[in-house]
């Protein structure tokens, strides 16, 4: 029988481990109540049950043993159990150390068990807008994404201005990351040209299709939609069931600007930062929920820089508008001020919307807390520093306005957040687990098959040492491109073994298994989290 001091051990097993996982487990009670100590039993019980069923009737494959299981609701030691590439069993931890026959063994013992990572924002191959080409492919994207602890990602597909269809540009792209990636994958359709054509018979065939959100960009010569553009796609998605994603800055601010500074001889890397101030994103912000607002469609707004973007989606949210908002880790750790450097240096932090200032950053973290900003995606945008067709495409002494924009980021997102956040205290562990994967699994159709570790759930599992310290470098990353940004920085925190659907692709920062074409393509069915919020 199971005696009230059998949760002694349990207590202490999950305590006795330092920084950000002791923290948490400290919420637990070190003498439980009665009250405690029965539901504590009840789920023993249950996790018991459980596993005689499981036992008896399904075919496990691979079991994760020893860890402890982070969920967006709580912390909690439980052996994983796996079948198929599907979880089919959460079970009380064992201390039985045979192995069955034929059934692969994971020990997870100091680990925390975490959903792989969702990282719904990654330009991979993508035509760039800005000039240049962006460095690495679907297979150095995605290996890396595994080694970082991402087990999903979702990539765009492009469209130029000028006639051309959407439709061509997707089946390519898909066709490309079909051979290519190495983890399961979805795209969001980028939308410059809104035609006829494309908002009636393109778009809704293809949001039917599974590909249930698009993006737009209100900045960019060769990519921005106006406000009478941005009313017709947005009647577009609502009308079919999608999600529209907003790039929002305001073009013709950021088009004077330059010039002005142009004119004057200021063209250092620095001056990008200048050309973008805050209330470029402010702007563009308020005027796309207003616009949304109008038509009672939801949205999501990538990349929130800063405290006065963010106080607009909070004021909007607060009202009832259904605005979803996303920030990154560059925008949580570098400021304005790693851009005032020679141009080799300050062009790898030369990103769209700019970086901007330490208080932003505490506003960022407070919003990230709040809930205003949902999810933490890479951006990854990779350019590389040398050659003739990246950051430097325009020749070595080509000013901040011609430099590529973009900064890599696709390996490094789980741990720079973990350490920034965790181990410093700002984030709990649920709150890693929901802004790295469980948020924008649900944002984009993905949840429960995504972004959860639940049975029936697809066993996309990353193993974290939460005190493990490492220094980035360069030579740990394989993106494919010739730099990192966050080279030399210190993290406390690490990705030590991912699964994809059940298959080790990453031990240990290295690919392991990462076969491209391994990963598979994520078809979004129609889902309630987008619907409209019906306020009028």
């Amino acid at each position: 029988s199971l005696q009230p001091q059998a949760l002694r051990p349990w207590v202490c097993r999950v305590s006795r481990r330092t920084g950000a996982c002791g923290r948490i487990a400290s919420r637990v009670d070190p003498a439980p109540t009665l009250r405690t100590t029965q539901r504590y039993l009840g789920s023993v019980r249950s996790a018991l049950v459980r596993q005689a069923h499981h036992s008896a009737v399904v075919d496990v494959d691979t079991v994760i043993r020893g860890g402890t299981v982070v969920t967006t609701s709580g912390v909690s030691r439980a052996d994983v159990a796996i079948s198929n590439g599907k979880i089919v069993g959460l079970w009380a931890p064992s201390t039985d150390t045979a192995t069955s026959s034929g059934i692969e063994e994971i020990d997870a013992t100091g680990l925390l068990v975490l959903p792989g990572g969702v990282d719904s924002h990654c330009h991979i191959a993508q035509p760039s807008s800005s000039g240049g080409k962006m460095a690495g492919d679907w297979t150095t994207a995605t290996r890396a994404a595994a080694v970082g602890g991402t087990t999903t990602v979702l990539a765009f597909s492009t469209q130029d201005k000028g006639g051309a269809g959407v439709t061509p540009m997707v089946e390519a792209y898909l066709a490309e990351a079909a051979a290519a990636s190495c983890i399961d994958y979805s795209i969001h359709m980028i939308v410059s040209d809104p035609t006829e054509s494309v908002l009636r018979d393109e778009l809704p065939a293809l949001i039917a299709s599974g590909l249930r959100s698009v993006k737009i960009f209100m900045t960019y010569p060769k990519n921005r939609v106006g406000d009478a553009e941005i009313l017709k796609i947005l009647e577009c998605v609502k009308q079919n069931n999608a999600l529209l994603c907003v790039h929002a800055e305001n073009h013709d601010a950021i088009v004077h600007l330059t010039a002005a500074l142009l004119a004057a001889g200021k063209v250092d890397t620095k001056y990008h930062a200048w050309c973008k101030p805050p209330e470029i994103e402010r702007e563009a912000v308020h005027r796309i929920i207003t616009l949304a607002e109008i038509l009672d469609q939801p949205i999501q707004i990538f990349h929130v820089t800063c405290a006065a973007a963010a106080d607009e989606v909070a004021r909007a949210q607060a009202r009832g508008v259904k605005v979803f908002a996303e920030t990154c880790p560059h925008y949580l750790v570098f400021t304005a001020d790693n851009l005032d450097a020679p141009s080799e240096i300050g062009a790898q932090f030369l990103c769209s919307p700019a970086l901007r200032s330490k208080e932003d950053h505490s506003a960022l973290w407070q919003h990230l807390r709040s809930g205003t900003i949902g999810n933490v995606t890479s951006d990854h945008a990779p350019y590389n520093l040398h050659g003739d067709d990246g950051k430097f495409w325009a020749g070595k002494d080509a000013d901040f306005s011609t430099i590529a924009n973009g900064m890599a980021g696709i390996q490094t997102r789980m741990a720079v957040l973990f350490s920034e956040g965790v181990s410093k205290k700002r984030l709990s562990l649920e709150d890693f687990v929901a802004l790295t994967s469980t948020n924008a699994a649900k944002l984009f159709g993905l949840y429960p098959e995504k972004g959860a570790i639940a049975v029936g759930a697809d066993a996309d599992i990353v193993l974290w040492d939460a005190d493990r310290e490492e220094t980035i470098t360069h030579s740990m990353i394989c993106d494919g491109v010739d730099h990192t940004p966050w080279e030399g920085l210190d993290v406390v925190g690490w990705p030590v073994l991912t699964l994809s659907r059940g298959k080790v692709v990453a031990r240990d920062g290295a690919p392991h298994l990462a076969t491209p074409g391994w990963g598979k393509f994520l078809a979004r069915d129609t889902y309630s989290y987008i619907n409209p919020a019906e306020r009028r």
